[in-house]
């Protein structure tokens, strides 16, 4: 009989993954990670976790299975919260989730379950895991999920061969509605309950509420530049070869202040991040401003007027060595190899048509289509069909 620990996290999705291991025969026993009670950083009055692990518990005890409260909440202080603030300062955006996933989800937490003995660990992903035989060797593939529509591949694009060997992700072929169904049918009190929002596990909070209590405000300047700026118009050199080419077009533009002009104050250039449309507060411009650049070191945001501006799109990125990872490690590719895969570089995005280049320190990934607001920090992830075979942090 497997021996399955499961992250129940008090949502539909774990609920019924817990549900469904059990019809399959496995012994399951939930844990609920706690991962954030620093009262220093006040985050609402409200406790979401509190109500998160209680929904847990009670589900739990409708499936009659064993249940306790695990705090890894040092872990995520350090790996995932200082990470976090860090990367803001630099005015990069990383993605928590991800990170939650590689260093909390499937590593701590992971550890924690082997060590009750756990053959295997299960979470409430949207995503399949299939295991195929390559030259000999049992290879794990991550698949995206049935449901189109909530596919979490993504979320997991950091994940290893190791942490995919000891990993189940029983709702993988079901829908949400298929999901919702089961828990109404079943009586649980997570049946209805809405998806969570916010960040993964520190609750009911806004992004820059939260980075304030530790980026202080600093008054800077708005900048806009029009869509017709000289600094579009850069002349295409010739290319000696590829790999020029794709340095080339990875390149980002560069602005200074005096090439646009001042329409507004904002309170610190590590609060925005590239697109964004919301919180700028500057009115009277035909089309909403988005933010097209952020300079943390001269705490200056730069703007241009609407969703077509030139100064959000981009075809290529480059991801470092040190970032890169391939999940399908005998897919990897070495210097001067690329290969033809779908691509996003957000979690709500549709696959793009790209190709991906190894040069000696990193991978470009050369999008056909130009691409809104590639932005530093977040993660790129390319696929072939329907699995994730590699991803890296967009440098």
């Amino acid at each position: 009989m497997k021996k399955v620990v499961i992250g129940l996290s008090g949502g539909v999705d774990s609920s019924v993954a817990a549900y469904l291991l059990q019809q399959q025969g496995c012994e399951v026993i939930g844990l609920f990670m706690k991962n954030w009670h620093d009262e220093s950083v006040t985050i609402s009055n409200e406790c979401p976790w509190l109500e998160d692990s209680n929904d847990a518990m009670l589900v739990a005890e409708k499936l009659n299975i064993p249940f306790q409260v695990v705090d890894l909440s040092a872990a995520y202080k350090d790996r995932i919260v200082d990470y976090m603030f860090n990367e803001y300062k630099m005015g990069r955006t990383p993605n928590p989730d991800v990170l939650c996933n590689r260093e909390i989800k499937f590593d701590v937490f992971m550890k924690i379950a082997l060590s009750l003995g756990a053959d295997y660990v299960a979470t409430g992903h949207y995503c399949r895991k299939g295991i195929i035989d390559v030259k000999g060797t049992e290879t794990y593939q991550l698949l995206a999920g049935k449901d189109t529509n909530k596919d979490q591949s993504y979320f997991l694009c950091q994940l290893s061969q190791e942490q995919l060997s000891k990993t189940l992700f029983p709702i993988g072929e079901l829908t949400k509605p298929e999901v919702r169904k089961i828990a109404t049918e079943l009586d649980l009190i997570t049946a209805n309950k809405k998806d969570s929002q916010g960040l993964c596990f520190i609750g009911k909070v806004k992004l820059p509420d939260f980075l304030q209590q530790k980026l202080q405000p600093k008054e800077g300047n708005i900048i806009t530049i029009a869509k017709d700026s000289e600094i579009f118009n850069r002349v295409i050199p010739e290319f000696k070869n590829k790999e020029e080419e794709l340095q080339f077009f990875a390149t980002k533009y560069t602005y200074n202040e005096s090439d646009g002009k001042i329409v507004g104050k904002h309170q610190g250039a590590h609060y925005f991040t590239k697109g964004q449309r919301k919180g700028l507060a500057v009115g009277g411009t035909k089309e909403p401003l988005f933010v097209i650049e952020t300079d943390v070191n001269t705490n200056t945001i730069y703007t241009g007027e609407g969703k077509t501006h030139k100064g959000l799109y981009r075809k290529v990125l480059f991801i470092t060595n040190e970032e890169l990872h391939f999940i399908r490690t005998d897919l990897a590719l070495k210097s001067n190899e690329s290969l033809k895969v779908k691509a996003r570089i957000r979690y709500r995005q549709p696959l793009e048509n790209a190709e991906i280049f190894k040069i000696d320190n990193g991978l470009y990934v050369a999008f056909e289509n130009e691409q809104s607001a590639i932005t530093e920090g977040q993660f790129a992830a390319w696929y072939l069909e329907d699995e994730l075979i590699g991803s890296g942090v967009i440098s």
